[in-house]
């Protein structure tokens, strides 16, 4: 197992985040589509953070309106983000990582409608907004 700048025991992450949080961020989970508390959030003017160890992953104004459910980004704070190839379910993603504390938050795909031609498809769940 690779070892993060932050380390915690699965119970001290399970005690901190809830069940929730706990589920998407360390157990690799999905919240529904539709339902996260940032997918239709566009404040342009701050930042948001992983959820588990409070690391700046995108800024705002890398937002965009996707249509798939989830918070989409077209780019992430460089050295943020930690990308591992996944083939679970049959299918082969790439699964995002925060490179500060190794906690899921989403895929990358690269299908994204910007000039970067990247979609950071993320659960709200895995990350918190702070506006600047």
């Amino acid at each position: 197992m690779k070892e993060y700048p932050i380390q915690k025991t699965e119970a001290q992450w399970k005690e901190e985040l809830g069940p929730e949080r706990y589920h998407i961020l360390r157990g690799k989970g999905t919240e529904r589509p539709h339902t996260g508390k940032y997918n239709l959030h566009f404040e342009k003017d701050g930042t948001y953070h992983c959820g588990a160890c409070d690391a700046k992953l995108f800024e705002a104004d890398s937002k965009f309106e996707s249509g798939c459910g989830w918070p989409s980004f077209d780019e992430s704070i460089p050295g943020a983000v930690e990308y591992i190839r996944d083939t679970t379910f049959g299918m082969i993603r790439t699964e995002i990582l925060c490179a500060n504390c190794g906690s899921h938050l989403g895929h990358v795909f690269d299908d994204g409608p910007t000039e970067t031609g990247q979609r950071y498809c993320v659960n709200s769940a895995s990350i918190d907004y702070e506006k600047e």
